[in-house]
């Protein structure tokens, strides 16, 4: 018996398993009549199994495709709820543009963009590094270093994530800019928008990013253990149906029960007296988000913390870029005509902190390591401000929340553009080496591109 629950598709069965109560009911549309905690519980399980079905099938991919490459699918279909929940807004926003109800849903897109994108730094990046050093204990991941000093013990990156941060850092300067495309709000209010010039170079930056990680190498030094050993061995094309079909359910599944576990949360949040667009913000993202840090969570536990923060890093930049220019597209298709997603003053400012954030955050991942001080700093910063905007929305009557909550915003911009630029400043010869390491890839992936048509001629 005991051989039995060792068996690596023993523990496929317990992840299918959890799955099964939301797939059943939400095929049978038995789901539409339960109680909010009932959704949530469900909903929660089937997230919590879906993630391991799809953290299995990018291990077992890393032996048919680079390893960043399956990341990066990984990246994608994890945060996919979050797309999900953006475009809903933002089709709303197009259908009903130049009304106060299309200016409220385009507020809210971009309100849940920023919110989702800060999470996973404030809260993704900072708690995984510290969950990573309390289990090197265990596990003696190699990626971790003891060092002196009041939190001084660190995690190194794989340096091969230079060209996920470098692409990073362009998306991020480029951000700062993308208020500045002219919208207009219901009233004929001229203000901030994402438009057509946004999309173009943020889905640009991230299609050339794509087009270069595909050429790497194969990644054959690191052995599997488990259930994604057992499916690579496998012969090749049971293996990539296999994987396939890994990535489809999970996929599907966490499409379609992270919204119902988004909104149950909100519900119950509402229930508790929290303002509804703060839930938005925080708490919907936070639940569209928790399949991937389930997943990087249980990279870590198997002392895979460097495939861990690589899919953190690439997950980042997926939203940083691919959500942000969908949100255009969407709204553009729902309002029959192209048109910037309009936005007002107090998400240019939500835009400019979420950008600030990322700044400091790659300025950390310079010297391709994190400390539990520098993780802790990342938290400190990211939990004061959101904490600091709810006592305000809470306590202060408008319209003075509005204008504190927009001072609390441009404050905590400026500090992490200081504390960001001190640290580049100090850190300038690992960047100019990461740039380096990222022309010397991109080079490289040309040059397969141009062997590879030579050879077809």
């Amino acid at each position: 018996m005991s051989s039995r629950l060792r068996h690596p598709l023993f523990a496929v069965s317990l992840a299918v398993a959890l799955t099964l109560p939301w797939s059943l009911s939400w095929a049978t549309n038995a789901n539409a009549s339960f109680e909010t905690l009932t959704t949530v519980a469900i909903s929660g399980l089937a997230v919590l199994g879906a993630s391991f079905l799809l953290a299995w099938g990018a291990e077992t991919a890393e032996k048919d495709v680079p390893r960043a490459f399956a990341l990066a699918v990984l990246a994608v279909l994890a945060v996919a709820p979050e797309y999900a929940v953006d475009a809903l807004y933002a089709w709303t926003a197009g259908a009903n543009i130049g009304t106060p109800r299309g200016a409220e849903a385009a507020n809210l897109a971009v309100a849940n963009m920023t919110g989702a994108n800060r999470i996973l730094i404030g809260l993704g990046w900072s708690a995984i590094a510290v969950f990573t050093v309390y289990k090197a204990h265990s596990t003696n991941d190699p990626a971790v270093e003891r060092r002196s000093g009041f939190l001084g013990d660190v995690v190194h990156l794989d340096r091969d994530i230079s060209t996920e941060i470098a692409f990073l850092l362009a998306a991020t300067l480029f951000a700062f800019f993308v208020p500045f495309s002219a919208a207009t709000l219901a009233g004929g209010e001229t203000m901030g928008g994402i438009g057509v010039v946004d999309t173009v170079v943020l889905v640009g930056l991230y299609a050339l990013y794509i087009g270069i990680i595909i050429r790497g190498d194969v990644d054959s030094h690191e052995e599997q253990v488990g259930v994604p050993a057992y499916f690579q061995a496998y012969r090749k094309p049971r293996r990539i149906a296999t994987v396939l079909l890994l990535f489809a359910f999970s996929g599907l599944l966490i499409l379609t029960a992270v919204e119902p576990f988004a909104h149950g949360l909100e519900e119950l949040g509402q229930q508790a007296g929290v303002p509804p667009f703060f839930m938005i913000q925080w708490v919907a993202p936070l639940a569209s988000e928790s399949p991937e840090l389930i997943v990087v969570a249980y990279l870590v536990n198997k002392a895979r913390s460097t495939a861990g923060f690589n899919a953190l890093i690439s997950s980042k930049l997926n939203q940083w870029t691919l959500l942000i220019g969908t949100l255009a597209v969407v709204y553009s298709i729902a309002a029959g005509r192209v048109a910037p997603l309009p936005f007002d003053q107090k998400q240019v400012a939500e835009i400019w902190i979420t950008a600030a954030q990322s700044f400091f955050a790659i300025a950390i991942l310079t010297n391709f390591e994190i400390s539990i001080r520098e993780a802790v700093a990342l938290f400190g910063l990211f939990i004061t401000q959101v904490v600091a905007e709810f006592v305000v929305i809470r306590t202060v009557a408008e319209p003075l929340a509005s204008t504190y909550s927009l001072y609390i915003l441009y404050g905590y911009t400026v500090v992490y553009l200081l504390i960001g630029l001190v640290l580049f400043a100090a850190r300038r010869d690992e960047l100019r080496w990461l740039f380096g390491k990222t022309r010397a890839t991109a080079r490289e992936a040309i040059g397969s591109a141009e062997a590879s048509a030579d050879h077809a001629d």
